[in-house]
């Protein structure tokens, strides 16, 4: 693609991160490439407070990863939050550190450093009263409450190892993640909210902890004040016993490879898998992706509107930006409320600079009218952010000339909860972009795409992303199952991790995110990305969202089967079939064909707004009986209708 946007000046203008320009880039990129131990002992050593700096960076390789996790900084040690909270509680304490906005606009919280210093301290007391120890588990499963990320902090400020889970999950499912991983303690409140509903936080864990005899205590926190079940004995009003502790709670000193959390991830069995994410590491690499992206600077209002309970959260709303001592938005409502300009709005009155979103919010907000956006100033926009899936290139034109008007630059990021941080993308001040490409690659990552044959592919061409050396925030293992992991990442192609993402990289070196590899379609002999169709499809003014896999097709082997959510006011038809057809000959190719349309009311997505594939590829497939779990779907009526109007 030759559309190319370069760097307005009012984002390169004053750069002050550690890649300013592209010239930037290659130098630091190539000192990374040079001396990796070197260049991430300096980098760690600058951005953290190590009570023993390390003087060793990478132990281990990916071809020894069978015998044992890889380590980074091993003879270090350290307390995450004394970089994310002591350092600057005594540097800046008045600085605000958390800015929360509740489900309601108006109520509004402003957390200090040295507040937040405070608070985690207490919490940290209270969990060590209810007698969790280092090196225990404990579950945290809480709405976008600044309780949670205090909850967080407060267990690695005692050693124990915490495991968010996001707030939409089922019993069920918690209930698994709660056996999996041990968990001695579960922190909930009493509700949640969102969108003005109730979330029943606390009747959820008490129905997955029915029978469970490992879990001792479970603290809850009141943040509507309803009506809950008790278990006497067992819970502990977050308010009863936080805020009698102590505000001091000395750093339990941990060694670089301490696991700091476990976070659980879809695996391609249905059992999740619980990503291991040690001390040292991980928040070197979230430090600094952090400040590189973003470009960060000290009178920046950062928002990040992910959940705790995703990767994105953890990193980018919580420990990254912790660490570089800036203010960070904690948004506990939907964009939707109480009407499509909420975001705008918070822009707005909190005067944000940078703002990272998913492409799935900003397709749905471009779908409600640009007036939404318009009524609202945000010229104080820098910098925006996507995350999560790859953006298709109409949402990025409309989120960069309707919400940036053409004066931000958007950091396209591609990363995944396995790579800790961001992996390949614009830096803000250096990289001009293309609609719809994640760039170019971090400092310290060294993508290679391999062809299906497993050789290495050279210059322009498109294959399975792969990473050729570790970096320090990468994944350590599976909770509990080693060889899971080797097997899931690394067995593939030795010697690399395998992301299990498709990329296609052009003749200048962007890469540009086609999907999971089980999301590509072969179509006689031609290989396209579910992520092309659906961009290409979306495009037509009639479609709303579209869903896009495979299925079993008699002469080319594989056919392309779309899910298509009609905007407002639209009727599925002839003419809008003809529409799509022509979307795709025009964007993708005119071996680009879809075989079958289905118009459905809704896709299939969890809570979080991520579409369960695997459900739209078992109906295309002709097996509704394997759907499989659908306990954590927004709306589980819409599979109902999706497989009442099946076409196969």
């Amino acid at each position: 693609m030759s559309e190319t946007h370069p760097v307005p000046a009012r984002v390169s203008e004053g750069a002050v991160g550690p890649v300013k320009s592209l010239a930037d880039w290659r130098e630091v990129r190539q000192r990374s490439a040079d001396d990796p131990d070197g260049f991430w002992l300096g980098v760690t050593k600058e951005r953290l407070a190590w009570a023993t700096e390390p003087t060793r960076g990478l132990d281990g390789s990916y071809h020894t990863i069978m015998d044992g996790p890889i380590a980074w900084f091993a003879d270090g040690r350290l307390n995450i939050t004394v970089s994310c909270l002591d350092r600057h509680a005594a540097s800046q304490p008045d600085k605000v550190a958390i800015l929360w906005e509740g489900d309601d606009p108006s109520e509004v919280k402003r957390i200090t450093y040295r507040e937040l210093h405070e608070e985690v301290s207490r919490a940290a007391n209270a969990l060590k009263a209810l007698g969790l120890q280092k090196g225990e588990r404990a579950i945290i499963y809480m709405g976008m409450v600044p309780e949670a990320a205090i909850a967080m902090l407060a267990c690695a400020r005692i050693g124990a190892i915490h495991s968010v889970v996001f707030g939409g999950f089922s019993a069920e499912a918690l209930r698994d993640r709660v056996r999996d991983c041990g968990a001695e303690i579960v922190i909930t409140q009493d509700e949640g909210l969102r969108g003005g509903k109730p979330i029943p936080l606390k009747a959820v864990t008490d129905q997955a902890l029915e029978g469970e005899r490992g879990v001792k205590k479970v603290l809850v926190y009141r943040r509507t004040g309803n009506f809950v079940g008790w278990t006497e004995g067992r819970d502990v009003w977050w308010q009863d016993i936080v805020p009698a502790q102590s505000a001091d709670c000395p750093a339990t000193i941990v060694d670089a490879e301490h696991p700091l959390f476990i976070l659980y991830t879809s695996g391609s069995t249905g059992k999740p898998k619980g990503v291991v994410h040690t001390c040292g590491g991980y928040l070197t690499y979230a430090s600094f992706t952090h400040a590189t992206v973003f470009d960060l600077r000290p009178d920046d209002v950062y928002a990040c509107v992910a959940d705790v309970g995703w990767i994105t959260g953890h990193s980018y709303i919580v420990y990254g930006p912790l660490a570089n001592g800036c203010t960070t938005l904690m948004f506990e409502s939907i964009p939707t409320h109480p009407d499509a300009g909420r975001y705008w709005d918070m822009v707005e009155r909190h005067g944000i600079t940078i703002f990272y979103t998913a492409p799935t919010a900003i397709r749905a907000l471009a779908a409600k009218g640009d007036e939404h956006v318009t009524r609202y100033d945000r010229s104080s926009l820098r910098v925006l952010g996507t995350v999560g899936e790859p953006i298709n290139p109409d949402a990025w034109r409309w989120y960069h000339s309707v919400v940036g008007e053409g004066r931000c630059n958007i950091v396209d990021t591609w990363w995944q909860t396995e790579t800790g941080g961001i992996a390949i993308s614009p830096v803000a001040p250096a990289t001009p972009t293309k609609p719809g490409s994640a760039t170019l690659p971090m400092p310290g990552i060294f993508p290679v795409l391999m062809d299906a044959e497993g050789r290495r592919m050279q210059g322009p061409g498109e294959g399975r992303l792969c990473i050729e050396f570790p970096w320090p925030g990468q994944a350590r293992t599976v909770w509990g199952d080693h060889p899971r992991f080797v097997a899931t990442y690394f067995e593939h192609y030795p010697g690399m991790y395998f992301t299990g993402d498709g990329c296609r990289r052009d003749a200048d070196g962007y890469h540009w995110i086609t999907g999971r590899v089980d999301d590509v379609i072969n179509v006689s002999g031609h290989r396209m990305g579910t992520a092309e169709f659906e961009s290409a499809l979306v495009s037509v003014e009639a479609v709303a969202e579209a869903g896009v896999v495979g299925y079993p097709h008699p002469i080319k082997g594989q056919g392309v089967y779309a899910y298509i959510v009609l905007q407002d006011g639209y009727t599925a038809g002839d003419a809008i079939e003809a529409e799509m057809h022509a979307a795709c000959r025009t964007l993708i190719g005119a071996h680009a064909k879809v075989d079958l349309f289905q118009f459905v009311p809704g896709l299939p997505k969890t809570r979080s707004g991520k579409v369960m594939r695997r459900i739209l590829r078992k109906v295309a497939e002709g097996q509704p009986e394997a759907l499989g779990d659908t306990s954590t779907l927004a709306d589980p009526s819409v599979v109902e209708a999706i497989v009442a109007g099946a076409k196969v």
